[in-house]
């Protein structure tokens, strides 16, 4: 069975954007970048919903090409190229930069993803997170928590039905006051 993640970057009052969609208060140290990097090429398949996958497509596949592009955005560039994604969008109707369409029901194809054989595999976008989240599938969270207070907007976290159980395994601080939070599903 797969090991399925999520984690992002959030502000200290839980939200991965400010309302508008803002995310300007999450600009990672290089060295939170280069975290990020290692985090992503240990994962095997992405998984994006339609406006996380909006945003990503529409930077990361010439990222590795723009002014100022460092050591650490050009590999992530390169690998986010290369690694395979789902994406679970009925308003899309095409993907591209080594990605597949999904239509239908995210959890039963994120279910069937899991059971199979394979590397670890990371969903991203709160829609469809919480959707894996309340079908119970995610097996470690990585809170990313930044010191700012947002009042608003996207959150990281969706309303569950239960309890979640959790173990802590690891906490790690970074440059201006952004900390680390990685969790385990206590199964």
């Amino acid at each position: 069975m797969r090991k399925l993640l999520y984690g992002m970057n959030l502000s200290l009052d839980g939200y991965i954007a400010a309302p508008g969609d803002d995310i300007g208060w999450s600009e990672p140290s290089d060295e939170l970048f280069q975290w990020w990097l290692e985090q992503e090429q240990a994962i095997e398949l992405f998984m994006y919903g339609r406006k996380l996958w909006e945003t990503m497509s529409s930077y990361w596949p010439t990222g590795d090409r723009q002014p100022g592009a460092t050591p650490a955005q050009v590999e992530f560039a390169r690998n986010w190229r290369d690694t395979p994604k789902v994406v679970f969008s009925s308003t899309i109707g095409k993907v591209g930069w080594n990605a597949r369409l999904v239509a239908g029901d995210a959890v039963a194809e994120i279910t069937r993803l899991k059971a199979g054989d394979g590397g670890p595999m990371r969903v991203g976008g709160a829609t469809l997170a919480g959707a894996a989240m309340r079908a119970g599938l995610i097996d470690e969270y990585e809170i990313v928590a930044h010191p700012v207070l947002v009042g608003g907007g996207t959150p990281f976290f969706a309303a569950l039905d239960g309890w979640v159980n959790l173990n802590l395994v690891e906490t790690r601080t970074f440059p201006g006051g952004v900390v680390l939070t990685r969790y385990e599903t206590r199964r």
